[in-house]
């Protein structure tokens, strides 16, 4: 599974996402643990993607057990913005040992979706920061989106009467 990951697009990543998205209930049930831990192979992928792309070897070494934080800790290095998706790393992680730890839990279906709605947050961001240099700290609010809102001429603003000396 890992060689057809390598060869997928970041399109690719969101439309397999997309697809467990809208998987029926029982057939994500089914397979939950397979389905998770293809879910965090397609976060690993999307991180790989980013070192590759800075000329950098995808390490194989895990952090605090999962390859995927450790590719995190790799493409950080140098590149402070890219803290921004640490926690987004983490709760794929989390969702994926919620699925590991209790396959059969009730909820099973709804884990899975939740783990890919964050992968594809994942897939988004390191494909946002691939396109546009130095996207910021924040998702939400990126450097690049905040200078080219100040670049903008004010919007005019109603002129408020003061009433304290009146």
């Amino acid at each position: 599974m890992a060689d057809t990951l390598g060869a997928m697009t970041p399109d690719d990543v969101c439309a397999r996402l997309d697809e467990v998205s809208r998987a029926p209930d029982s057939e994500l049930a089914a397979a939950a643990p397979a389905v998770a831990a293809e879910i965090l192979a397609l976060g690993e992928a999307i991180l790989e993607r980013w070192l590759l792309a800075h000329g950098l070897t995808p390490t194989t070494a895990e952090s605090e057990g999962f390859r995927l934080l450790a590719l995190h800790r790799q493409g950080a290095r140098g590149d402070p913005t890219f803290n921004a998706c640490r926690e987004t790393c983490r709760e794929l992680v989390y969702h994926y040992n919620l699925i590991r730890l209790d396959p059969g839990h009730p909820e099973a279906a709804r884990r899975i979706r939740l783990g890919a709605m964050v992968a594809r947050h994942l897939a988004l961001f390191i494909g946002g920061k691939l396109e546009v240099a130095g996207l910021g700290e924040f998702c939400c609010s990126s450097r690049a989106l905040r200078q080219r809102d100040e670049a903008a001429p004010p919007a005019a603003r109603p002129e408020t009467e003061d009433r304290t000396h009146a």
